[in-house]
């Protein structure tokens, strides 16, 4: 019978050529948690996210309130296979995994009568290529990710960011007695940003911003400490850390960077008979900071279920 418990996945693409080498934050901060960074031994995996966002506040560059009447409810519904082979380069395990999401997004912002519900298909997340070391006392990864913009982007509603994102992952999750039972995660990624396609439309829609915007690059990273139990139960602490390091360009741009936190508590269970992985972890933003058009204090919510085939 495999292991497999506690065990979380990367997920970004390699395609970035085509942009030399995508508005901030592409990756969703979070969904990953306490092992966020161990990536599992070589097989076949199935992993489906929910994740459902809140948010009642838009904060600007200062740390406060914009006064709008503003509101979402967010859910996303992530399919993602995983194929690690027992092919080794540098040491490492290659593989490969592929992302598809489909979001449902309410959103409210009722100074520009913003009243917004659909369902639609995000970005796809390709990743033809993942690098990732198994050792005694850790598990260490790099990665390279492309985000298509395949999701609609003319409202606020729509998931799409209509630009390609380049992202560039490295991670180490670390075991601290040799049982395995206590654990630190780090995953870090950094966002290259191309071009928007078409401009900014879902902030063109209410005059908020128009033209050709290039958002600024991002760093992020998540972290997680965890505790393993009866080698079945995992129980711990998550956040994550998030940087805007250069402004968005472009006509009418906004001004500023976004910045964020968030901390907040994860249980997850292995089921051996069905070779199946659940974890709930819940995520309140603090600290946040936004362009001049405002960013979101969410609290998210993941429910993850992992199968090992």
């Amino acid at each position: 019978m495999k292991k497999f418990v506690g065990v979380t996945f990367l997920s970004f693409a390699f395609m970035g050529l085509l942009c030399g080498i995508a508005f901030g934050e592409s990756y969703p901060n979070g969904s990953e948690g306490i092992k966020g960074a161990a990536l599992p031994p070589p097989g076949l995996y199935f992993k489906m996210y929910n994740g459902y966002t809140t948010a009642d506040k838009l904060l600007d560059q200062n740390g406060d309130k914009i006064p709008l009447d503003f509101e979402i409810k967010w859910f996303t519904n992530v399919s993602r296979l995983i194929w690690i082979s027992d092919i080794k380069i540098l040491d490492a395990y290659f593989g490969m995994d592929f992302i598809v999401p489909v979001w449902h997004r309410d959103t409210k912002i009722g100074a520009f009568g913003v009243d917004d519900r659909e369902w639609a298909l995000g970005d796809i997340i390709l990743e033809p290529f993942i690098l990732t070391w198994h050792r005694d006392q850790y598990i260490a990864a790099a990665a390279v990710s492309f985000f298509l913009p395949t999701g609609e982007h003319d409202t606020w509603a729509d998931p799409g960011e209509d630009m390609y994102t380049t992202m560039f992952t490295a991670s180490l999750n670390y075991y601290f007695d040799k049982a395995k039972t206590w654990s630190f995660s780090w995953v870090g990624r950094y966002e290259i940003h191309c071009r928007k396609r078409d401009g900014n439309k879902a902030l063109a829609s209410i005059g908020l911003s128009d033209g050709d915007v290039k958002p600024g690059d991002d760093f992020h990273f998540e972290w997680g400490i965890g505790k393993t139990l009866n080698k079945v139960w995992d129980v711990g602490v998550a956040g994550y850390c998030q940087w805007q390091l250069e402004e968005d360009k472009g006509m009418n741009a906004p001004s500023g960077k976004d910045q964020a936190y968030a901390i907040g508590p994860e249980v997850g269970l292995f089921y051996p008979p069905w070779q199946t992985l659940f974890q709930l972890r819940i995520l309140w933003d603090f600290d946040v900071e936004g362009r001049s058009n405002g960013r979101p204090k969410t609290n998210r919510t993941f429910f993850v279920i992992t199968k090992v085939f």
